[in-house]
């Protein structure tokens, strides 16, 4: 479970860099066998900053959380609830 929080740090951490009011953010992990999904709600105003055009950015960002998260041998994904 330490490379959950590990990975959840991780994308909270990428996240906050991006955008412009980090104290809106929240991530909330789901788990669902052995997927987890992490949900990131965060300010209207920086979707479009995490997303980025064509959505370049928020597939970076689940790929080194894919990555980050393979060492505990489970599905990793993140998602942008808004």
């Amino acid at each position: 479970m330490a490379d959950a929080d590990n990975t959840e740090k991780l994308v909270r951490y990428l996240i906050t860099s991006l955008v412009d009011n980090p104290d809106d953010l929240t991530i909330e992990a789901k788990h669902n066998g052995d997927s987890t999904t992490y949900e990131v709600t965060l300010n209207a105003e920086d979707v479009g900053k995490v997303i980025g055009r064509q959505g370049r950015i928020i597939k970076a960002i689940r790929t080194l959380a894919r990555a980050a998260g393979s060492s505990e041998t489970a599905r990793v994904d993140v998602e942008v609830v808004g």
